[in-house]
């Protein structure tokens, strides 16, 4: 999972603005850094200018996925990232770009604004922390959690029943259980059987 780009831009009529980038290019060779990170820049601004305010969109452009927030006072923000990024912790990221930007920069300022002469400089900073989305979305550190219990618990399940041993032939041969509890398990068992097979 990977970003590569975060921009800040203002959706004017008929142009997008940039206002504000912050790129990671460093997994493509040193004499395509320039090129790639213009192209970032011209999809981030087509992008934008295809969107309506207040919508969010995931366009898709080869292996890469260009998450857009335009908001309703024409503030804007677009990540760049692989397929694999989840699509909701890049719309938080953006949500929470766009409204540290609006309290940060004058609202005079984003039509007529650039790079050189906008005062924010969290981008980068945001760019990297959410590099890792488990470590920056706490939604995500859960699920990865709750995935590698998941997994945990089938591989110890597995592993009990791995010497040869079937879970049907334990119930048969327990002395625990009584004769009402293994006819509800045998139930159980073919009632289940039909949505294992699809």
């Amino acid at each position: 999972m990977k970003l590569y780009s975060l921009s800040v831009l203002y959706k004017g009529d008929p142009k997008a603005v940039l206002l504000k980038a912050a790129y990671d290019v460093s997994s493509f060779s040193f004499f395509q850094r320039s090129s790639v990170q213009e192209f970032m820049t011209f999809t981030s601004q087509l992008i934008v200018e295809r969107s309506e305010k207040g919508s969010r969109a995931s366009v898709k452009e080869q292996e890469y996925l260009c998450h857009v927030y335009v908001r309703s006072d024409s503030l804007a923000g677009v990540v760049i990232a692989d397929s694999e990024y989840p699509s909701r912790v890049a719309f938080t990221l953006l949500e929470k770009v766009l409204d540290e930007f609006s309290k940060q920069v004058d609202r005079i300022d984003w039509p007529v604004g650039s790079p050189a002469t906008i005062q924010y400089g969290s981008l980068y900073d945001h760019l990297s922390k959410y590099q890792n989305p488990r470590e920056a979305d706490p939604m995500s550190k859960v699920q990865a959690e709750l995935d590698e219990t998941k997994i945990i618990l089938h591989n110890t399940m597995e592993s009990l029943l791995e010497r040869g041993e079937k879970l049907d032939d334990l119930v048969s041969k327990s002395e625990v259980l009584g004769t009402q509890s293994k006819a509800f398990y045998k139930t159980a068992r073919k009632q289940n059987s039909c949505c294992a097979i699809m």
